[in-house]
């Protein structure tokens, strides 16, 4: 059987400067406010984290890949038979404006899975983009990731 090779891509201009937009994703002080909900760590080469959902009661291995500051950011994530790549890129539009793009490798070897992975990916990129860009240029937290799936409902 041949491996499937697909990827979800989620993009954002983010109304603030690279450097601010970069630290969003490597601290979890700010990150816990728009996407997970706890973390062992900063994102650093070679020093695994794990990213905790409280309210979906879930929680996922992080390996850093590799950090190119204020430009990208590679790390693979999830359990080992669903493990993916992520990458983010930064590009600097001008001093106060980022645009973030996320993209996520899915390969396996079932198509259906790998295309739900792919929609889910895709939708939960953007939600956290959105919320990034709700907590950056308004600071409002929108709570997005927590209230996609409410309580008491099947993701």
């Amino acid at each position: 059987m041949s491996l499937i090779n697909q990827f979800a891509k989620a993009e954002m201009l983010i109304r603030k400067p690279v450097s601010e937009v970069f630290e969003a994703f490597i601290n979890p002080e700010i990150t816990t406010k728009f996407w997970f909900t706890q973390s062992t760590g900063r994102l650093q080469v070679a020093q695994p984290v794990e990213w905790t959902w409280e309210m979906y009661n879930m929680t996922i291995p992080i390996t850093v890949k590799a950090i190119e500051p204020f430009k990208r950011i590679l790390i693979e994530w999830g359990n080992p038979s669903d493990l993916t790549s992520v990458e983010w890129r930064f590009s600097e539009l001008s001093t106060d404006a980022t645009l973030v793009s996320i993209v996520n490798t899915i390969i396996g070897d079932d198509i259906e899975k790998a295309m739900a992975m792919v929609r889910d990916s895709t939708e939960g990129f953007t939600l956290v983009l959105a919320g990034l860009k709700a907590l950056l240029e308004y600071n409002i937290t929108l709570n997005l990731v927590g209230d996609r799936f409410p309580k008491g409902l099947n993701p």
